[in-house]
């Protein structure tokens, strides 16, 4: 065997071995035909690398400190530290705490994503029959390298870029990687690529390409150029960081206060750092976190994995989906869409005869779509149980047509035959005749994107007739209209993207309820950015596109402010899949797909897009919820602190109080994650306005509110600073969580029915922290009588608090 070590120099893959002879390629990958030797095999794989795409591994390890340290808890890290440096132990055991229920449960649920779409990656892992050391073997596809001789045949899926050399012919489905429906030919000297499946003939062909060299592998690289980011992830930093940044301010002026009344400065930096603890959202990474991961489970049950958490969130606001046509809106299978027969005959004997024209076990698309169209005819089924094929010819690239000798019940013989309108044209006498009406059919049919098919038979003189023509073309999916038109009653502009001619578009999108605007990759492509935005933000459909075609409509989309959500299956789908703000690989979507893909789906169809857009807006408005409350009580406890120290010179509330409000508010706060709530029917936005407006109006009136318990405490039943402290303290704790049911609906509390965990954790928590103050355990006891007030107090600012908030959503709802 001779050597190889400049072969990745001296050959450079399949757009080099479409010009080179087999002969050629034979000479600089193997020294025989009776493939190579398992040691030279090995030496390959080292050299040229395993026949697959490789993929970006993050480290576990750094994945966890990712959610340890993230953007927004970097300031409860930083109160981890101060607690141990005074040696506030308890405090740094419940901040650690936090910090790590958000870094495990947004691990592990991560973690758990990933297993799953490498389960399924694992059971699609692809074999190959492969000549090594004169022996036919078969083999994982990811050992091929440059020089093996493999055999490839119906069924297959192409294992790498290869060089056919010996055979009749293949039909090849290069749909997932062209997006093109219909096989293609492909004879000796024609390149094959990966990722493609052979749906007829059998032949041996020399491998040229393997893993990132192949076609499928340069999609690859493009699909790692792709970077997004969370809309919603960025929305949440900017709502914690202005609860940090208040939070420092109003604990910076007490702090300040207090070393000018030169208190001691051990005590203001305990209550600063507590206090701090308090305000900051501790709970919220960990709050998105589980809210997300409740989603992936809810999802998982309707046939759809999530890889990537982040996505279900932008689903919320996702406005535009780009969908792919071939095998996500159509069923990527031929079927009789027409049948026109010429004077004289019927349509039921254009079917019956081509039919006859036809082999099931061939497993031919075309013979399988006329197969399964005649035996949905009871007519048709009929009629062929008169007639018994007694030889048969399968289809010839030469010919370009089927053919079969038939023979009725009464012994009489003929043939008929199926193939290319032209070429059995050719076959028939009168073909000056019928030629005119033969191209009109072939013509509305091609107005319709529909493919024609010709049918002929001989008469009992032996000469052949044109009986018709039968049109193919590949169907919507049955729920592909009905899901269009549901996600467009949601708010979500549907555009089809295919790499299929204008006129099959045309028709796909009329059978489906999308718009006739329909463009191609020439409307913006090399035109001004601002020009070719317009083009593609207006566009309803997109012919005759290429992945990279794919990839910039998806950009140009985002550049106008769209979140785009993108549908797809094929290796042509990936960088756009990996680019959109939400991919989705719908069922039997190749890996790469899968692997660009946010979202993956087990179950056919699309409508459980729907479910996810669903379940996408129920999150966020969870998420919404929250912040409203979040933002409302940091308000409510840092203003009314602040105030009460700079003014009254009075600590409310002791550390260990903050330490326990923040225990028992921020944990059970988590089953927020639960709650029962109603989605929008129009995309989700961050309005900051109505979120901080009613965030704002909530905490104003809970400041005043404590203020009114806090006078009535003092000065009416002049209790003493410990007792008062306590009796504050329960009102922060109840009233704080009265306050989440205020901000959880827009409408009167009982709008919407909390879900039983909420309410559950509620009920225990405030239970929890009314014995504590009640009985003196870590607190001083205040007894029932103070307990009850308090209550009694809390509620009937509830039920006031949620009137006016009715109100004042009508007031910010107004321009």
């Amino acid at each position: 065997m001779k050597s190889h070590k400049n072969e990745s120099s001296a050959f450079t893959g399949a757009e080099e071995a479409k010009k080179l002879s087999v002969t050629e390629l034979f000479r600089r990958l193997s020294s025989n035909e009776n493939g190579l030797t398992t040691s030279e095999a090995e030496k390959r794989l080292q050299q040229f690398g395993s026949n697959e795409i490789p993929e970006k591994k993050v480290n576990p390890i750094v994945k966890f400190l990712g959610y340890f340290w993230g953007p927004i808890p970097w300031m409860i890290e930083a109160a981890v530290v101060v607690s141990a440096f005074i040696q506030h132990w308890t405090d740094f055991g419940i901040i650690f705490v936090l910090l790590m229920v958000n870094a495990v449960v947004g691990f592990w649920q991560e973690h758990k994503a990933d297993n799953a779409i490498e389960m399924l990656k694992q059971k699609l892992a692809p074999k190959a029959r492969v000549l090594r050391d004169g022996k036919w073997r078969e083999i994982p596809a990811r050992e091929l390298v440059p020089g093996d001789v493999v055999r490839v045949r119906l069924g297959d899926i192409v294992p790498a870029d290869i060089k056919l050399f010996e055979g009749d012919y293949l039909l090849v489905d290069e749909s997932a990687l062209t997006g093109e429906s219909l096989p293609v030919e492909k004879h000796v000297g024609d390149v094959g690529y990966a990722g493609s499946i052979v749906r007829q003939g059998e032949m041996n062909a020399l491998v040229v390409s393997t893993g990132m060299n192949t076609y499928f592998g340069k999609t690859a690289r493009l699909v790692e150029e792709a970077k997004t980011q969370s809309h919603f992830q960025k929305a949440i930093i900017k709502i914690g960081d202005y609860l940090i940044v208040l939070a420092m301010i109003l604990v910076a002026i007490s702090f300040f206060v207090a070393l000018f009344r030169h208190e001691s400065i051990l005590e203001i930096l305990q209550f600063a750092l507590v206090l701090i603890v308090a305000a900051i959202p501790a709970a919220l990474p960990a709050v998105l976190s589980v809210t997300m991961a409740i989603g992936a489970i809810a999802l998982a049950k309707r046939e759809a994995i999530v890889s990537k958490l982040v996505s279900i969130e932008e689903m919320a606001g996702m406005d535009v989906l780009c969908s792919d046509k071939t095998g996500t809106i159509t069923k990527n299978e031929l079927t009789v869409g027409e049948v026109k027969p010429l004077t004289g005959f019927t349509e039921k004997d254009v079917l019956s005869f081509a039919t006859l024209a036809s082999r099931e076990e061939d497993r031919d698309p075309i013979d399988d779509a006329i197969i399964a169209k005649a035996n949905a005819s009871h007519e048709v089924a009929e009629v062929i149980r008169h007639y018994k094929v007694t030889s048969f010819k399968p289809f010839d690239p030469v010919s370009k047509r089927t053919e079969a000798t038939v023979e009725a019940d009464n012994g009489t013989k003929f043939k008929v035959a199926k193939g290319a309108e032209q070429a059995i044209l050719s076959l028939v006498v009168n073909k000056e005749a019928v030629g005119t009406d033969v191209d009109a059919i072939v013509d509305s049919f091609a107005l319709k994107g529909y493919r024609a098919l010709g049918v002929a038979r001989t008469d009992e003189k032996g000469n052949w007739q044109f009986i018709g023509l039968i049109a193919l073309y590949d169907p919507p999916r049955e729920d592909s209209a009905e899901t269009i038109k549901v996600a467009q009653s949601m708010g979500v502009h549907v555009k089809m993207v295919t790499g299929d001619h204008i006129a099959i578009a045309k028709e796909v999108a009329r059978q489906v309820g999308l718009g006739t605007n329909i463009v191609t990759a020439s409307a913006f492509v090399d035109k001004e950015s601002s020009e070719a935005a317009r083009v593609v933000e207006d566009a309803d459909v997109f012919a005759q596109v290429f992945p990279e075609h794919k990839y910039h409509i998806v950009e140009l989309l985002q550049g106008k402010g769209h979140i785009v959500g993108m549908t797809g299956d094929g290796v042509n789908d990936a960088p756009a899949l990996k680019k959109a703000d939400a991919g989705i690989a719908v069922a039997g979507a190749t890996d790469a797909a899968k692997s660009a893909a946010a979202i993956v789906l087990t179950k056919p169809g699309l409508s459980v897009i729907i479910d996810a857009i669903k379940e996408s807006r129920k999150i966020f408005q969870r998420m919404t919820n929250y912040a409203i409350y979040r933002i409302c009580e940091t308000i409510r406890v840092l203003f009314f602190i602040t105030v009460s120290i700079i003014v009254f010179n009075f600590y409310p509330v002791t550390p260990r109080m903050i330490v326990l409000l923040a225990i028992l508010n921020d944990i059970p706060i988590m089953t927020i994650a639960y709650d029962n709530v109603k989605y929008s029917d129009q995309p989700e936005r961050w309005n900051m306005r109505i979120l901080l407006g009613i965030a704002t109006f909530l905490g104003i009136i809970g400041v005043f509110s404590s203020f009114g318990l806090l006078y009535i405490g003092r000065e009416i039943l002049h209790l003493n600073t410990e007792i008062l402290q306590s009796f504050i303290y329960l009102k922060l704790s109840v009233a704080g969580h009265l306050a989440l049911f205020v901000a959880r609906t827009k409408g009167p509390f009982w709008s919407v029915k909390p879900a039983k965990i909420l309410l559950l954790a509620v009920i225990l928590t405030q239970l929890t922290a009314t014995l504590i103050t009640v009985y003196g355990v870590l607190l001083p006891a205040m007894g029932w009588s103070l307990a009850g007030l308090v209550w009694s107090y809390a509620l009937a600012l509830f039920l006031v608090t949620d009137f006016l908030k009715v109100r004042f959503y009508k007031l910010l709802a107004k321009p």
